[in-house]
């Protein structure tokens, strides 16, 4: 009797459901159902039907609930679920812009402040000293203005300052006082630093001094890290600033409110081979403001006594630090706000003249340390917040240790410090390449690797060949990324696997050099990019490479790491370089690395003009030279004149018996490698600008004038029309009309490999490659097996006939990229003789798939 009546009710529950869903009413589900439902959303958001059905069988308590039903609340709870993420990612915006909105009225403040004292000063000017404009110093804490002409700012000379416990609370709070002037107040005029959009960019708001002593540059935005985590991470330097390369805490005072005196003594690396590392004395104070903000403050400690002090360390060249630091303040729903200012005097006289623009750009400044700061912040909440790994099986972290520690090795190989076990050797007589060797053990550990069979590589020393070397009119981003889409330009693969088989279980085998000679290809298989995409690491693997003389039989890969930044052609003061090691194929987080690479640093403060995209451009070298004509984009003859100095480094572990020989070849490998770099900035430089404005390329030579008329003549004889629209005028229209014809034309020569000699514009453009690094690429190369087939086919027609007609199809680019074409023609270049000199190729309609 029990059973017929739960039986009935059921039934009576099911039928209930059921006439609800007839009538279209709202169906209520029991809390237990409910609950179920949860438990397979979670496992399964979107099942299909015949998983819908299933799940009705496997769950009794929903086996009265239709499956259309249980459809319905899949969907709205998808969407639930996506309205749930659009409002949490709505609110976080909200709260972002509020927290913005906030610090550009400050801003707005601070600059009518700013304003009403320009104002003030240029007023009481006009009024007293007319005849006789001087700088004034408000020493208040408000307001420090100066002449913007003023390059240099006599302080006068005080007493020791006192440098007891007592004596260190009033220099710490005096810095304070100091540094909230500059990072909210108007003690130094800022202004809007060059290549940066008005307003806050993706880094938030960053601005240059002007007029003020040394160099400043300050930054404010927001981060999503609170201000405990953002000063923890700020006042760790070394883990941020790449430069930096110690900072050794002296000793540690507490203070009555809380608050933390610190003694500090700082190195920084040099950047070139030209000039010493920097280092400071300093004093850091860190404290809790009355509204919960967190403050850190610096300040260089000179002139002191009853205290500790720092004596000159060989090496280094004692800069001063003024008033600097940090000001974290929590925002509302989480995060920070954070003001940075950088202010320091690098000792610029102490630096040969032509390097004396790095010291004393404050754009440089901002860029190596300022907005490094904040990039380094925002990537670390980034990470927090997308914490995953990587197609490599890495975590973030990990691949920031890794870059870190590419860019340390790269900076202690350049700089060479006794300390560290570098010791200087003989040159042959020509001091352009300095060599040096390394025997520490701890430089050396990881380099003996030993064999499951017992046997260890005797790699015992490191030697490092380094240069510099001044760059005229190139922009450094367009070189650097030459250098790293086109290796073979430069590289040596004998070298490349020398330096491969050091970190690989065996002895370092000495092989001659062979340079630019590359058996296989490169392959370059991304790894990590930070969040505004100004550094990228990556895996190059180069293929078909023999890592000894036992393996040129069945030659194999080589693997390097690579870090590579500063790629933006637009940024300004920005270092571009390209660091790579060599690595086993095991590629662990602890692995051995020897960093080897270029680092260009511009020396010019100004923005650098020209085309965002430019190659060695044949009509720019046909305006050149002649009286009257000016140079490319037009501007006059200086204003695109850039200068940059290249350092060079590169790192070979040795045998201790093949010192000298890897020491010779060492030295002759830089050397080459620096003629390559000099013919390749030459070929990047525009022509019409700087002391070079009289050299022509070798593509704007006679011959190739009688290149484009050979083209266009042998199309006119075969095809039977006119390949450019106006067929008149001298050489150089013509050339000038080939190199801007909307088609893609090329040559390649008539031997067995079939190599590239000539492309115009859109050709190059096509092929993603310049003029240069052109003879590098072969037709072959550039087709698949279908188009290599069609090529073959067409040959003889071409060379009995004159020409031929070519399908349509897909070729790729030299970076790899598929490249779609409405047809291809193909006839033969006769000279004036008749002799058939090169095949030219024409694509026509192409772009990229």
């Amino acid at each position: 009797m029990a059973m017929s009546c739960k039986e009935s009710s059921k039934a009576a529950a099911a039928a209930a459901a059921a006439a609800a869903m007839d009538n279209g009413k709202y169906v209520r589900y029991t809390p237990e159902q409910v609950e179920a439902l949860e438990r397979l959303y979670h496992d399964c958001p979107k099942p299909s039907s015949i998983r819908r059905q299933q799940l009705i069988r496997e769950c009794p308590i929903l086996s009265h609930i239709e499956p259309k039903q249980i459809k319905v609340w899949f969907q709205n709870r998808r969407c639930r679920e996506k309205q749930r993420k659009e409002a949490s990612r709505l609110q976080g915006v909200n709260r972002k812009l509020t927290a913005m909105n906030k610090l550009l009225m400050e801003e707005n403040d601070r600059l009518q402040k700013q304003v009403s004292h320009l104002v003030y000063e240029n007023s009481f000017f006009r009024q007293h000293t007319p005849n006789n404009p001087l700088s004034t110093k408000d020493t208040s804490c408000e307001s420090v203005v100066t002449s913007g002409g003023q390059k240099h700012h006599l302080t006068p000379q005080h007493p020791p300052r006192d440098a007891s416990p007592a004596g260190l609370l009033s220099i710490a709070e005096e810095t304070l006082a100091e540094f909230l002037s500059k990072a909210t107040g108007t003690a130094v005029e800022w202004v809007q630093m060059p290549g940066m959009k008005p307003g806050p960019d993706s880094i938030g708001i960053v601005a240059i001094s002007h007029g003020c002593p040394g160099v400043a540059a300050r930054a404010c935005g927001l981060v999503g890290l609170e201000p405990t985590r953002v000063a923890e991470i700020l006042k760790d330097r070394p883990s941020w600033f790449r430069d930096c390369r110690a900072v050794d805490v002296v000793n540690v005072l507490p203070t009555a409110n809380g608050g933390t005196i610190e003694l500090l003594y700082m190195q920084i690396y040099a950047p070139t081979t030209l000039a010493p590392g920097r280092d400071f004395w300093l004093l850091r104070f860190t404290s809790v403001m009355d509204d919960g903000s967190l403050v850190v403050c610096e300040r260089s400690l000179s002139n002191t006594q009853n205290g500790p002090s720092m004596p000159p360390v060989q090496n280094f060249v004692r800069a001063e630090m003024l008033p600097s630091g940090y000001l974290i303040r929590p925002c509302e729903g989480g995060g920070s706000i954070i003001h940075i200012v950088d202010h320091m005097n690098l000792e610029a006289l102490s630096v040969p003249e032509v390097l004396r623009p790095l010291y004393e750009s404050s754009t440089v400044l901002a860029q190596r340390i300022t907005t490094a700061a904040v990039r380094h912040l925002r990537q670390i909440a980034l990470d927090i917040s997308q914490s995953s790994v990587n197609s490599w099986g890495r975590r973030p972290a990990a691949l920031r240790a890794l870059s870190h520690r590419l860019s340390r090795g790269f900076n202690e190989a350049l700089n060479g410090f006794g300390d560290e076990g570098w010791s200087l050797i003989g040159n042959d007589g020509v001091d352009d390449i300095t060599i040096l060797v390394n025997s520490n053990p701890e430089k050396l550990m990881g380099l003996n690797i030993s064999s499951t069979s017992g046997y260890n590589s005797i790699c015992s020393s490191i030697l490092c060949a380094k240069a510099s070397m001044l760059l005229q009119n190139v922009p450094p981003a367009i070189l650097l990324r030459f250098l790293r889409e086109h290796r073979s330009e430069w590289a040596d693969t004998n070298i490349d696997a020398y330096s491969a088989a050091a970190v690989k279980i065996g002895p370092c085998t000495f092989l001659g050099p062979r340079v630019g000679n590359y058996g296989g290809g490169q392959v370059m298989l991304p790894l990590a990019q930070t969040i505004d995409h100004e550094e990228l690491l990556e895996v190059i693997k180069l293929e078909g490479i023999a890592h000894t003389a036992e393996d040129s039989m069945m030659p194999g890969d080589v693997l390097l790491l690579q870090l590579c930044c500063g790629m933006d052609e637009n940024a300004v003061g920005t270092c571009s370089e390209l660091i790579f090691a060599p690595i086993d194929a095991s590629f662990a987080d602890d692995a051995t690395l020897l960093p080897s690479g270029f680092r260009i640093i511009p020396l010019d403060s100004g923005k650098e003009a020209g085309s965002p995209n430019r190659t060695l451009d044949l009509a720019s070298a046909l305006e050149t030279g002649a009286a009257g004509n000016k140079p490319p984009n037009g501007l006059s003859s200086n204003s695109g004149a850039t200068r940059s100095v290249m350092t060079i480094a590169f790192q070979f572990a040795f045998e201790s018996h093949m010192q000298d020989n890897v020491a010779c070849m060492a030295r002759q490998y830089v050397r080459s490698i620096i003629s390559s770099v000099q013919r390749v900035a030459l070929a990047l430089s525009p022509s019409g600008v700087g002391p070079h404005a009289g050299l022509r390329s070798p593509l704007g030579t006679p011959e190739a004038h009688t290149l484009a008329r050979w083209i266009c003549r042998s199309y006119r004889s075969f095809m039977g029309v006119e390949l450019l629209k106006s067929s008149g005028g001298g050489n150089d229209s013509i050339l000038k009309e080939l190199w801007h014809h909307s088609d893609a034309i090329m040559c390649c020569s008539m031997k067995a490999a079939s190599d590239f000699t000539f492309a115009n514009q859109a050709g190059v453009d096509m092929l993603e490659t310049t003029l240069v690094a052109l003879q590098d690429i072969s037709l072959e190369k550039i087709f698949d097996d279908h188009g290599r087939k069609n090529i073959c086919s067409e040959f003889p027609q071409i060379m009995n006939q004159g020409f031929a007609t070519l399908p349509g199809g897909i070729c790729l680019s030299s970076m790899g990229r598929p490249v779609s074409y409405e047809k291809a023609v193909a006839w033969k270049v006769l000279n004036d003789d008749e002799n058939a000199h090169c095949i030219c190729f024409t694509f026509v309609n192409w772009s990229f798939v």
